[in-house]
């Protein structure tokens, strides 16, 4: 989970441990983040990518313009970096990117399986860390998409959606 944002990142690290996930959680300012997601990939060898931060809309009438908000564009960079340094740990990352008010579009268009915000809202600090967890404790097998869980965020499908993804939990029976 990379965070722009040192108290929201030290706060994902206390939930993802509460939940009792295991996640690294790096505090990476947003401009930073996709010259970092490489070595990051790397070294921690994923199965989930939480791209998060501070965004937001310029002029709330220029919907369609990357310049137009404060930090999608290198969130869009970190997805697209991301895919391409996936092909080294041979699996099939799933990504959340976004954060308030971010260009919902470009980032599902980069690459991203679940980002923020359609609507262009603020969305809640837990929403990104609720996909992560859904995806985390859903089984390999199944598909899971934001219908699955979108009562469990703040304000739904305005403020997260995506294409969805297949569940990373390995079930083992013996």
């Amino acid at each position: 989970h990379l965070d722009g944002d040192r108290r929201y990142a030290e706060k994902s690290a206390k939930y993802y441990k509460k939940i009792g996930l295991n996640a690294v959680v790096k505090n990476i300012p947003e401009s930073r983040q996709p010259v970092m997601v490489g070595s990051l990939i790397r070294k921690y060898n994923p199965d989930i990518l939480v791209i998060t931060g501070h965004d937001g809309m310029i002029k709330n009438n220029a919907v369609n313009d990357i310049f137009n908000y404060r930090n999608s564009r290198h969130f869009i960079e970190t997805v697209k970096q991301a895919r391409s340094f996936e092909k080294i740990s041979g699996k099939k990352l799933v990504i959340f990117a976004g954060a308030c008010q971010s260009y919902f579009e470009a980032l599902i268009s980069a690459g991203a399986n679940f980002a923020s915000s359609p609507a262009r809202i603020l969305i809640d600090f837990l929403d990104p860390l609720i996909v992560a967890k859904n995806i985390a404790e859903t089984d390999k097998n199944k598909y899971i998409t934001i219908d699955d869980f979108a009562n469990e965020l703040r304000d739904g499908k305005k403020g997260i959606d995506g294409i969805g993804a297949r569940g990373k939990k390995s079930i083992i029976i013996i």
